[in-house]
């Protein structure tokens, strides 16, 4: 039994054995955050977007090994940005992190990228080089909202072009009930407009001629229903990271549940144009029921784009 009725706001630096780091090139608009698990975590994961620009989702996959993952990556740059993994693993490497095969020991690193390439500089992206920077960043774990990180070229509201779009940017939140510990982190930049749940207030998106938020994303998409080539520049991408301990395949089900806070608070969500992926980490630590976890990722992840949606330039 839980005595807590309501969740309280922690400091997602509270889930031990996580974390957080960014990287960024303000003027390219273009970053990358990493989350490094100390020990490794179970990961999980849900791919409700149509065009995902990921890399090794399969280690989160129930069928596949079950090998603790080493780091999770979110960043910028399209698929260009899958590049930023690269430095994440020579950073694990030289520290000796990493699954041993006997020969070397191969870090195990996810990784989802967000379509950034229509602000800032198109021709510079997420590499290697920043993958590595996010890391170093991560050492001091201090852990920021904003525009940093993934979150840094973020974008809302683009289905008139980004004349009309709204800043967005990385969100982070976290909560507890009893034990259990759940926090997210969010790089939102979605197609549609962002909600506040609690209100029902459009709180970011596309605006108007006049620069307001009157507007509404659905509307226009409704007035626009037979072009095939509509968008090309979404994908809302985080985390949710729990000192749960839960299996590869119940957290899959937790970032599905999680998907929960897109619904409330973006609209339109999840087209064939976005990549919207969730990942799951359990850090292991405390025994707690699937579904209480499932509906606190929703509350954290609502909160979480809530932040990130109160970005501006």
């Amino acid at each position: 039994m839980y005595e807590q009725t309501t969740a309280r706001e922690i400091d997602i630096r509270d889930i031990r054995g996580l974390r957080i780091g960014n990287a960024e090139d303000q003027e390219a608009k273009t970053g990358v955050t990493v989350l490094l698990f100390n020990h490794g975590a179970t990961v999980g994961v849900d791919v409700s977007g149509g065009g995902p620009a990921s890399r090794e989702n399969l280690l989160a996959d129930p069928l596949t090994a079950d090998n603790p993952v080493n780091a999770i990556v979110l960043s910028g740059g399209s698929a260009f940005g899958l590049a930023a993994s690269d430095g994440v693993m020579r950073y694990l490497e030289s520290r000796g992190i990493g699954y041993d095969t006997g020969f070397a020991k191969v870090p195990l690193v996810c990784q989802a990228c967000i379509y950034d390439l229509g602000i800032g500089r198109a021709d510079v992206r997420p590499d290697a080089g920043m993958g590595y920077e996010a890391c170093k960043d991560a050492e001091e774990n201090h852990p920021q909202c904003g525009n940093v990180g993934a979150g840094c070229g973020a974008t809302v509201g683009k289905i008139c072009g980004m004349e009309r779009a709204s800043k967005s940017g990385l969100g982070i939140y976290a909560a507890q009930v009893g034990e259990l510990k759940v926090g997210a982190v969010v790089a939102l930049n979605a197609l549609g407009d962002i909600y506040d749940p609690g209100s029902g207030k459009k709180i970011a998106g596309l605006r108007g001629e006049d620069g307001s938020l009157a507007v509404h994303s659905c509307d226009e998409l409704y007035k626009i229903c037979e072009r095939t080539d509509l968008f090309n520049s979404n994908t809302t991408i985080g985390a949710i990271v729990t000192n749960g301990k839960f299996s590869k395949a119940e957290m899959s089900k937790i970032a599905s549940m999680a998907r929960c806070a897109y619904a409330r608070c973006i609209n339109p969500v999840g087209t064939m144009a976005d990549g919207d992926t969730i990942y799951g980490a359990a850090l292991g630590e405390v025994e707690a029921d699937i579904n209480v976890a499932g509906v606190l990722a929703a509350e954290v992840l609502s909160e979480a784009i809530i932040r990130a949606a109160k970005v501006h330039d």
